[in-house]
């Protein structure tokens, strides 16, 4: 039995019918694979990440974090689905199919995954007759966008010959604990937690200083807070209802739009273009904000003894998107720039610090 952090558990909390906390991606599986060969594939392989076999066990009231255990009663029938477009098996069958999946919460009860095997793609362009596609549900309280990545890694292979894996080990046979042992832990958390402050505060403290060094000995502006975005017509509540889409970018070709940004990276042409497309679409609708938009961008923590390791070890920047300057170029520039600027402070700013704040979440309320 595992406790959930405290930044896995708000994933949790903050999950409404309208808004699921799941990362949901789709995937196309070129040439010929039919769906009990996927299945046995999958049943051999699933053992290898307990993200995928474990459930949640929550705490009577929210007193306390939930907790992962080994689900005694795993099928693998309940998460592997099996279905086909309806003709003529285009795009938007499928992503009308992956639109309303993506829509609809995870059940709970059970590990927090779903995998829909979708067939009948004849009439994709750039998509090989026969191919198949992937689409897939986890919850983010269990995967960051690294750990998913290692997921994908380990229940698939890069070549046309699979890879040997090890067995399934024995069955840890994880008891399900009681309300009042669940409401025993919760009070020695609740007692022992607050031990934790002294460090944390001092720690904060340090990387206070260091980020006021950064301003005012080096120069960087200071850092775009949370919550300091402009008012647009994307800031308004959602509803339950997900449209998916998709554009197919060449790899090379994105690298090639670094060229006139020396030392750009590949997310800073990716953060340009969707703020290109944000810019183009708000012009539209002649309801483009003076002030850029500014888009939280994930930042792994992850040290390679996690890797494989469940949960969230990630933090964030709040990158000003540009989206009010119009030339591409110097949009790039500046998104670069403002790219920089985040990760100094964030290595000043010790992101694993700032993770354990999470930890202090008032549970009986998140909840």
């Amino acid at each position: 039995m595992q406790a959930l952090s405290g930044l896995d558990a708000s994933f949790l909390y903050l999950e409404t019918p309208n808004m699921p906390m799941h990362v949901g991606g789709v995937s196309i599986i070129e040439g010929s694979l039919d769906f009990e060969t996927f299945r046995n594939l999958l049943a051999s392989r699933v053992h290898l990440s307990r993200s995928l076999y474990q459930r949640l066990v929550t705490v009577p009231l929210s007193l306390d974090r939930p907790y992962w255990i080994e689900d005694p009663n795993f099928n693998l029938d309940y998460h592997l689905h099996h279905t086909a477009l309806p003709r003529p098996g285009g795009w938007r069958q499928l992503r009308k199919l992956a639109s309303r999946l993506f829509g609809q919460p995870l059940d709970r009860s059970r590990p927090l995954w779903e995998i829909v095997f979708v067939e009948g793609l004849d009439s994709i362009p750039q998509v090989p007759a026969g191919s198949v596609a992937l689409i897939s549900k986890i919850h983010h309280s269990a995967i960051d966008g690294m750990s998913g990545a290692d997921i994908v890694g380990l229940l698939y292979d890069i070549t046309t010959e699979p890879r040997q894996v090890p067995p399934p080990p024995p069955p840890t046979n994880d008891r399900v604990p009681g309300d009042v042992e669940l409401v025993l832990r919760s009070a020695y958390n609740f007692a022992t937690r607050p031990l934790k402050l002294p460090r944390l505060i001092y720690e904060t403290a340090k990387a206070t200083a260091k980020a006021g060094y950064l301003t005012r000995v080096q120069g960087l502006e200071t850092p775009t807070l949370p919550f300091s975005a402009p008012r647009s017509r994307l800031n308004v509540k959602v509803s339950a209802d997900r449209v998916w889409n998709t554009a197919l970018l060449d790899l090379a070709r994105v690298k090639a739009l670094r060229q006139p940004v020396p030392d750009s990276t590949v997310n800073d042409v990716l953060l340009t273009i969707c703020a290109g497309a944000l810019r183009r679409y708000l012009q539209e609708k002649d309801a483009l904000p003076r002030k850029p938009l500014v888009a939280m961008v994930p930042v792994s923590t992850r040290t390679k003894d996690e890797k494989n390791t469940m949960g969230n070890q990630v933090s964030a920047m709040f990158i000003p998107l540009a989206t009010d300057i119009e030339d591409h170029i110097e949009r790039l520039r500046k998104i670069h720039h403002n790219t920089v600027t985040g990760k100094s402070y964030q290595g000043a700013l010790d992101a694993k610090s700032l993770m354990d704040y999470a930890e202090f979440i008032p549970f009986g309320v998140a909840g």
